[in-house]
């Protein structure tokens, strides 16, 4: 009559062991990925910052893309409170989408790292993940995406029934907004813009954070009033 619960109970605890344990994995990702950046972060150095083996992480991840899927969920997470808040500190639809992308660009300067980590995983094609991924880390990774995307989803969805703006597909707007706005993340880091001097002849010029800021507000306006 007492194996039962007992058994419960230290499978309880096991899982809650392992939970931790992934826990502590990503953020010791994530910390790396912080300091200097996804491609140096090794998954040698993740196991010793968390004073454990390499064999262990491959126990709780399937590979390197799902830790690195699972530590952009982090990111995302933060990220979805940040444009909420942004969201919600304006009540007419331009000034939103105004605060929503302000946000968005803002973070991704703030995090260079989310930006290398999203891009890496965008360059894999849905098959590639499927077989590299476990479903529940695949679902995890989709629910932080989807939760930040509706949020810029609603509020474009509010300025069309509002007649602010004029675009027949929110949703598809919103996933445009959010993969151009990583690759103008990437020229916001970069800060060169490449241009001809005459022609044929390339040459370069400089882009601060902030013009991609007002760029990238500007051109999610045009987007929705077209």
């Amino acid at each position: 009559m007492t194996t039962q619960p007992e058994t419960d109970g230290r499978r309880t605890a096991a899982a809650a062991r392992r939970r931790a344990r992934e826990r502590d994995i990503i953020a010791a990702t994530r910390a790396l990925f912080d300091q200097r950046g996804v491609r140096d972060a090794q998954i040698e150095d993740i196991a010793k910052a968390v004073g454990i083996n390499r064999a262990i992480v491959y126990r709780h991840f399937t590979g390197k893309e799902e830790l690195f899927a699972l530590t952009l969920v982090s990111y995302l997470d933060e990220l979805c409170e940040q444009l909420a808040e942004a969201a919600a500190s304006k009540k007419k639809p331009a000034a939103r989408l105004s605060a929503l992308v302000g946000a968005f660009v803002d973070y991704g300067v703030s995090h260079p790292a989310f930006v290398d980590c999203a891009q890496t995983l965008m360059r894999r094609t849905g098959p590639e993940l499927l077989d590299e991924m476990s479903e529940s880390a695949l679902f995890r990774l989709g629910r932080g995406i989807s939760s930040c995307l509706a949020l810029l989803t609603a509020v474009l969805e509010d300025g069309v029934a509002s007649g602010a703006f004029t675009i027949d597909d929110p949703v598809l707007l919103a996933n445009t907004l959010y993969a151009s706005g990583l690759g103008a993340l990437q020229l916001a880091r970069v800060g060169i813009l490449v241009k001809e001097a005459a022609p044929g002849i390339p040459t370069v010029g400089t882009i601060s954070p902030e013009q991609v800021r007002e760029f990238m507000v500007h051109t999610a306006l045009s987007l929705a009033t077209r």
